[in-house]
C-alpha cells in the first residue's frame, strides 16, 4: 500500500512544472579596493570608542547594549585639521547599532577627533542620537528590550 503512495507522490511532483517563478536576486558584489580596505581597517581600530559610546547613549534606552558591527558604520567626513601631513583629524561617523539578527534600533552620528595629543589617540568630541528604535518597527519577540 504504501508504495503505492510513493508512486502516486512521485508522479505528481514530476507533473509540476520545473521552472516556477523565484523572486530571488543575485545582487553584485562590491569591488574591493584600496580605500574600503583602509575604511575596514580604520573602523577595526575605533570600534572599541565606538561601541563604548554607542552603550552610554542606548543605556537609558535599551535593557542591554545593542552591537556595533564595522560594516554599518560608514565615514560622512573626514578632516585633517593642521593641514598637509599633519596627524590631527575629525573623522564623522553614521553609527547603525543593532540586536539580535541583525535588527536595526536607531542611528546616530559620532564625531571623534583623532591626534596624539589624545589617550589612545582617540576621543570622542561630539555625538548626536538621530534615531531610537521604535517598538512598531521591532519584532513582538524583542519588545521587550525597550525600557518603558
Amino acid at each position: 500500500m504504501t508504495k503505492r503512495w510513493v508512486s502516486i507522490f512521485l508522479v505528481i511532483i514530476l507533473m509540476v512544472p520545473s521552472s516556477l517563478p523565484c523572486s530571488a536576486e543575485m545582487k553584485p558584489r562590491p569591488e574591493e579596493s584600496k580605500e574600503l580596505m583602509y575604511q575596514d581597517m580604520l573602523m577595526l581600530f575605533l570600534l572599541p570608542h565606538i561601541e563604548n559610546k554607542i552603550d552610554e547613549i542606548y543605556s537609558d534606552i535599551l535593557a542591554y547594549s545593542p552591537e556595533v558591527y564595522p560594516y554599518y558604520v560608514d565615514i560622512t567626513h573626514v578632516e585633517r585639521v593642521n593641514g598637509f601631513r599633519g596627524f590631527h583629524f575629525l573623522i564623522t561617523l553614521e553609527v547603525v547599532p543593532t540586536t539580535g539578527p541583525h535588527i536595526v534600533v536607531g542611528k546616530d552620528t559620532l564625531t571623534l577627533d583623532i591626534s596624539l595629543k589624545n589617550p589612545d589617540n582617540v576621543k570622542i568630541v561630539g555625538w548626536k542620537h538621530l534615531k531610537g528604535p521604535q517598538e512598531k518597527d521591532l519584532p513582538p519577540n524583542y519588545k521587550d528590550i525597550l525600557k518603558k
